[in-house]
């Protein structure tokens, strides 16, 4: 099924109950400045600059809507730091969120990633192994930095299918490694540190990603608002193929569906959540640094479980 979503609507979601840790209240992310309609270097406004576009006019491309996936746990952690004591390639992950038609940046939105282990296991589903499958989760961890929104964080297609669509599973354990919330700042933009992903049965190497606006970030965290993109990110086949040359992705013997075999990615590049990366050719064992622009609809809500895809994405 295919989520109907109005452009001009916005739906009130679930409460975004948060667990906060000390009661500290949340920091916005000091990440690089930048003017602020400007997109990341080597990306462009969809045929004109961002200065040009006149304001009745989309100056960039709407970042593509995809599946949530199973694996999506409300009450993530708020933190920038989701790596925990995880293995893999050190990666920098740093978004820029803007108004797809005003090209304005999106403050104080809450941006919530997940994505699995260099073996391809997601956390709070540890038991289904290498792409377990499974919906939706409703644990809250304890230890965030500041506090922890209700989200959802979802993960992807079960080890049998190669759909990341379907219901929400429920969590199998507490772990929250490799999940995080963070806000972004007054350019737009999020940073968050983590690790390369690996793969499981039927998937390519993503992350998963939403943006919550319009809610009130406290002492607590965030509450209230409504989910305006739910997305995930990709990596191309050759930065794919030199990190499985490392260990731990290494020892991952689960057959990888490549970045044009995928059912999920709408092959349509950066504009599908095609992540820009920068890492040494020779050796990208010592780390990465991935970004994106993403254009938004901070008016509309996609924050749909069962979203297909792309036309050409096989239903499961």
């Amino acid at each position: 099924m295919t989520e109907t979503q109005g452009p001009a609507h916005k739906r009130n979601m679930t409460r975004r109950k948060v667990v906060v840790a000390g009661g500290a209240a949340v920091a916005a992310v000091g990440v690089g400045g930048g003017i602020a309609v400007n997109a990341f270097a080597g990306e462009t406004a969809s045929g004109t600059s961002a200065a040009a576009s006149s304001s009745a006019e989309t100056c960039y491309t709407l970042t593509s809507e995809t599946t949530e996936g199973p694996y999506y746990i409300d009450a993530d952690k708020i933190r920038q730091d989701i790596t925990e004591d995880q293995e893999g390639i050190p990666m920098t992950l740093k978004l820029k969120v803007i108004d797809a038609e005003t090209c304005k940046p999106v403050r104080n939105a809450a941006v919530d990633i997940w994505h699995c282990t260099a073996l391809g296991v997601y956390s709070g589903y540890e038991s289904m192994g290498s792409g377990g499958g499974g919906g939706a989760p409703t644990g809250a961890p304890t230890d965030a930095p500041s506090g922890t929104p209700t989200g959802t964080p979802t993960g992807e297609p079960p080890s049998g299918g190669p759909s990341g669509g379907g219901g929400h599973s429920e969590p199998t354990d507490d772990e929250r490694y490799l999940r995080g919330t963070w806000k972004t700042d007054k350019h737009g933009y999020v940073t968050f540190k983590t690790v390369f992903p690996g793969w499981y049965q039927g998937r390519c190497v993503h992350i998963h990603v939403k943006v919550h606006v319009d809610g009130t970030w406290t002492d607590a965290g965030y509450e209230g608002g409504h989910t305006c993109h739910t997305g995930q990110l990709f990596f191309d086949e050759k930065s794919v193929l030199a990190a499985a040359e490392v260990a731990p992705y290494s020892t991952n013997t689960t057959t990888r569906t490549t970045l044009t075999e995928d059912t999920i990615y709408p092959q349509n590049g950066h504009a599908g959540g095609l992540l820009h990366l920068d890492y040494s050719r020779k050796n990208i064992a010592k780390g990465v640094h991935a970004h994106l622009t993403m254009g938004v609809a901070p008016d509309e809500t996609h924050d749909s479980t069962d979203t297909q895809p792309s036309a050409s994405a096989s239903a499961s």
